[in-house]
């Protein structure tokens, strides 16, 4: 398929129905129900789905949200749940218990506490075996479903209920962990990094290329949450298109252990520009914290010029 246009995904039929309990301008529903856009309409799906907003606000027995097939599993295992779905799918294959027009593609979702953190070893097991799965985790920087706790994905600085901002503390004081590159290590055939830009071709195109290339792939997808970062819910498109022109989350992909960014932004913006609409760093424009707003910069300046150097190289 070549044409990634939003007249064409949009005609699509939905795969994830409205009704569910998702909060207004929340990047995850946007996301997941992109992604979904990109399997074709004649193919099948088994969703896994780890523990988390989008499983507590989409899947309340009996009901359910999704079109296909749909496992909710804990927090921490959504990357073994596939897996194993995926085997016994190629063993019923194998023994002829399928007919060969039953085509299932096989994608998995988790925020970032599910992802980077409690299901990680899950998911790099999943990716070092080369299960023909996606697994798309939506990166929405932080715990969001249980109260906004600080995780690996949470940017320095950040203020959540475990790294409160205040007169001790400006936030969370760790760098945010690079999981992509993280899975990119694992020589998986494709990764790549993406997140609601205006069109949606960046992500519609990368969704299609990681779910129908065969092997192993993963989608690290930021999703932003209105009440985690404190904005206004109809500013969440331009959110993103901050995080991407200031280069706090470039586009990119890595295909087959060739890195190839995906955009260049003509003017990087400086790095306050995504930082001042979200009330989660408030805090750093305050006069005696403003010099952290130069070490959140010099960072983003750092982790793009590395990325600049892998993907020239």
């Amino acid at each position: 398929m070549s044409d990634f246009s939003l007249k064409t995904m949009l005609a699509r039929p939905e795969r994830l129905a409205p009704g569910h309990r998702m909060c207004a301008g929340c990047g995850a529903t946007i996301g997941v129900r992109a992604v979904l856009r990109a399997l074709e309409e004649n193919d099948h799906a088994v969703i896994g789905n780890a523990t988390g907003c989008l499983e507590v606000s989409s899947f309340m027995y009996p009901y359910t949200a999704w079109e296909d097939s749909y496992i909710h599993n804990a927090f921490e295992n959504a990357g073994a749940t596939l897996s194993g779905v995926e085997t016994a799918y190629k063993v019923l294959k194998k023994k002829g218990k399928l007919g060969e027009k039953d085509t299932f593609k096989f994608i998995t979702f988790g925020g970032d506490g599910g992802t980077y953190d409690i299901g990680f070893q899950s998911l790099s097991g999943a990716m070092e075996r080369g299960h023909d799965m996606v697994y798309v985790c939506y990166d929405n920087g932080a715990y969001m479903n249980t109260g906004i706790q600080r995780s690996s994905a949470t940017p320095m600085y950040a203020d959540t209920t475990t790294t409160p901002a205040g007169t001790q503390s400006a936030g969370k004081v760790q760098y945010r962990k690079d999981l992509a590159a993280i899975i990119a290590d694992h020589y998986v055939p494709y990764v790549a990094q993406t997140t609601l830009t205006r069109d949606f071709k960046d992500l519609h195109r990368k969704a299609h290329q990681a779910i129908y290339t065969e092997g192993a792939a993963f989608l690290n997808m930021m999703t932003p949450c209105p009440r985690g970062w404190r904005y206004e819910t109809s500013e969440i498109m331009e959110i993103c298109r901050l995080a991407v022109e200031t280069c706090y989350w470039p586009l990119f992909e890595v295909d087959h252990g060739q890195w190839k960014l995906s955009y260049t932004p003509k003017n990087k913006l400086p790095i306050e520009e995504f930082l001042r609409p979200q009330g989660r760093f408030k805090h750093l424009f305050k006069p005696e914290n403003e010099h952290l707003i130069g070490l959140f910069q010099a960072e983003v300046d750092k982790r793009w010029e590395d990325l600049q150097y892998r993907c020239a190289r």
